[in-house]
């Protein structure tokens, strides 16, 4: 993702600012990546900078003394890390006696109407209830014809399925017309609500049927900002705007941790229940009925640790969003639709950025509460994994993103993938049944590059992996989306192509429109553009006003058609993709949309997205096209889930050093004893759907505990940042935080003189 984040709290118990890797004049080499560079999209600017080297600055960087100036220790023995991308889910009854002859021919007269209305009911059923080739759905499923018009349920005037110009009815009664001109096909009928018979449109398959991964294209949407707030996607939702809200209170919001502390304080103007409204609002059934009229057949929705739970002071809304996401099952159910689960936000986070819980410090594999961390992370991999592994929802939520954009420079390539295969053997025990079964496993390339990770998880089951190539963070230029049309064919897709043929299905979970940096909190909250030279990260020259680039009421036609071919062109050479986002709302303060490349829904109703995103095929030329299929193992076949002994026992979990401190026997770790937290099933209110949903655990022989404080053990905050472990590591004592230790906050501070900056980058080597 882009930068959404604000400064950086330092490790030496002073404040800097946050600054971008571009900013700090930093480079990694490419490797072999070079036809995959975001950096290569961005022609060479007054920066001091080789078009032959990404940098670590596709969005800022929270910490850059990480690896300023120097490698990634090589952990290994498998290379120093490259980073090309960080470059920035009837009873029967018995018939009564007969008494006499006329009750008889009355009886019998009834059974011949009870035979003829079972007779139709039955043959609606086999041919709107199932599917010629189902996926094995809970509940059967829907094979229709050419999708007009609707059916209505016997015995009521309740419609439960229907095509373009059908009337849909939601939850709360209302309904609206469903506009779906390619074929799509909705289904709800709350007496059978795992009925997986609906169909996006015509040439996607309908979720009782199988989706062939490395044919059948992913056409996605991220539906950002919603589940897992963000301030580039979520500063305005509905009025009065949330983020905005706080930006001048006594606690600025700058990140959901500190938006969450805001909201609590105000009470009065609701409280954390604004959290919940903004969930109950943002994201409607409707959005999942246009996302299908689209074109597209995939959401990829971020969701937060908090779902499940949170400890101590943390102070997200916990346990809410989660039944906003069991909406997003029914409604991506409902029309057809796909979810990849991308688990966004981990304890300590994961790198730094304001999307991952609290800007700052990384706290996951990395200090001396990293290992205790990526414990809490992967018992939220396994509670997720084992929720959405069950019958009831494994063919609608069918991708899990066990960690969206770990930042692999800081903790090592090593224990990245003793975390990913211990993540990936949590995963597949939860279906506990064998290779073929439970999501596709997306691993995102944690900024190494996709060809670091060629020979990694060979015979595994059906990993994939995730890119996200944004173009606007690195060298601003004012050339326009005209210069720029038929870039990202010679920047991405010959290595989408070769990631496929070594690694497995590869997708880009984020892309935009932008090719600057323009736009509403596009860097974090107040900290200005680069474009327009006030980027609190710089020195950035001024290349113009943004003006130009967010008044989108004020495109021409022309310039429309030129961002429009832009979009094509990255469709085209990736492949399979989510676009971020689906939807920007409206600024409270100018009631407009102020970061206009990044919303899909905009794009479409002004005209500078595809209505049909088909469009895109063969923009490239079809130069360098993906020969399918994939490795059968690399699809859930034959030699799946048979990962070589040698590399388990490589990469076995858990790692043997964490990144700035040392031997992992030197920081505190969690035990395996707590009561596992299941996540309830949906609620359904129609007394006819009485069918089970779920326990939430679908594999029962996986009862180990969750991983909870050692009582006589010492720990820090989760979020301290890199500093000594907690001394001594286990006393007699109850646990207590070592209130001695200081625990960074976020401020926003100015730039630091050159003295300075050379002392922190001297002191971080």
């Amino acid at each position: 993702m882009r930068p959404r984040f604000i400064g950086r709290a330092l490790q030496d118990e002073s404040y800097g600012p946050r600054q971008s890797y571009a900013s700090s004049g930093n480079s990694v080499p490419i490797g072999d990546d070079a036809q995959s560079s975001v950096y290569g999209l961005n022609p060479n600017g007054s920066q001091t900078r080789d078009t032959a080297y990404y940098s670590l600055n596709y969005r800022d960087d929270p910490h850059d003394s990480d690896f300023a100036g120097q490698s990634t220790p090589d952990l290994t023995g498998y290379g120093k890390i490259s980073s090309p991308y960080l470059s920035e889910k009837r009873a029967a009854y018995a018939a009564p006696r007969q008494r006499s002859r006329k009750r008889a021919l009355i009886i019998g007269g009834l059974v011949l109407v009870a035979v003829i209305i079972v007779a139709v009911v039955v043959a609606v059923y086999f041919t709107v209830g199932k599917s010629h080739k189902g996926s094995g759905s809970a509940s059967g499923g829907v094979s229709h014809g050419d999708g007009s018009g609707e059916t209505t349920k016997t015995g009521s005037t309740l419609i439960v399925t229907g095509g373009d110009g059908s009337k849909v009815t939601k939850d709360d009664g209302s309904t609206f017309i469903y506009s779906n001109s390619y074929g799509g096909i909705w289904y709800w009928d709350p007496s059978d609500p795992f009925n997986n018979g609906a169909r996006p449109q015509s040439w996607s398959p309908a979720l009782n049927e199988t989706f062939n991964y490395g044919i059948d294209s992913i056409r996605g949407v991220n539906l950002g900002g919603w589940l897992n707030t963000e301030p580039v996607s979520f500063p305005f939702s509905d009025a009065p705007a949330l983020y905005e809200k706080y930006l001048n209170g006594p606690i600025v919001a700058i990140d959901e941790f500190t938006l969450s502390q805001a909201m609590a304080a105000d009470t009065a103007g609701g409280g954390l229940k604004q959290l919940e409204d903004h969930y109950a609002t943002f994201i409607t059934e409707e959005d999942f009925a246009q996302i299908a009229a689209a074109g597209l057949n995939y959401v990829r929705i971020p969701l937060p640790y908090w779902a499940i739970e949170v400890r101590q002071n943390e102070p997200f809304l916990a346990n809410t969003c989660w039944k906003y996401f069991l909406k997003a099952i029914q409604w991506a159910r409902k029309y057809g639709i796909r979810i990849n689960l991308d688990l966004h936000a981990l304890p300590g986070s994961q790198n730094g950025w304001n999307h991952s819980s609290k800007f700052g410090t990384i706290n996951v594999l990395n200090g001396p509460m990293g290992l205790a961390n990526a414990q809490r992370a992967l018992d939220y991999i396994r509670i997720l994994a084992e929720f959405i592994s069950q019958p009831e929802y494994q063919n609608v939520v069918t991708m899990f993103g066990v960690t969206n954009e770990p930042l692999t420079p800081t903790f090592g390539q090593e224990n990245l993938a003793r975390y990913y295969l211990q993540a990936y053997n949590i995963v597949r025990k939860a279906s506990g049944i064998g290779e073929g079964n439970g999501p596709m496993i997306s691993f995102h390339e944690g900024f190494a590059g996709l060809s670091a990770w060629n020979g990694y998880y060979t015979n595994s089951d059906r990993v994939s992996y995730d890119i996200h190539p944004y173009v606007c963070f690195n060298g601003q230029s004012t050339d326009g989306y005209d210069t720029r049309a038929t870039q990202p064919c010679t920047s991405w897709g010959a290595n989408q192509n070769q990631s496929m043929a070594s690694n497995g299905l590869t997708a880009a979970g984020e892309f935009s429109n932008a090719i600057n940096d323009c736009g509403l909190y596009v860097n974090g909250v107040n900290l200005g553009t680069r474009y327009e030279g006030n980027y609190t990260g710089g020195p950035w020259p001024r290349q113009g006003s943004c003006e130009p680039w967010t008044d989108w009421q004020s495109w021409t036609p022309a310039m429309k058609k030129d961002i429009m071919n832009f979009a094509l062109a990255s469709m085209d050479a990736l492949q399979h993709w989510f676009f971020w986002t689906w939807k920007i709302g409206n600024s409270s303060v100018t009631g407009k949309v102020e970061s206009p490349a990044w919303s899909y829904q905009l794009g479409l109703q002004e005209g500078w997205m595809p209505k049909d995103p088909r469009k895109a095929s063969g923009t490239c030329g079809n130069s360098s096209p993906w020969t399918p299929p994939l490795k059968s193992w690399q699809t859930g076949g034959a030699g799946a889930d048979q990962i070589p002994a040698s590399f388990s026992s490589s990469f076995a979990w858990p790692p043997t050093v964490i990144s700035n401190v040392g031997a992992a026997t030197l920081v505190p770790t969690y035990t395996q004893t707590g009561p596992i937290p299941t996540l309830p099933g949906p609620t359904f209110t129609s007394a006819a759907a009485t069918v089970s949903v779920g326990s939430g655990w679908q594999n029962s022989a996986d009862n180990k505990g969750l991983a909870v404080a050692i009582p006589t053990c010492s720990y820090l905050d989760p979020w301290v940042g890199t500093t000594d472990p907690p001394s001594p590591l286990c006393s007699g004592s109850s646990s207590k935080r070592d209130d001695k230790r200081k625990v960074f906050e976020a401020v926003i501070t100015p730039a630091p003189t050159a003295t300075a900056a050379r002392r922190f980058k001297r002191d971080s080597s």
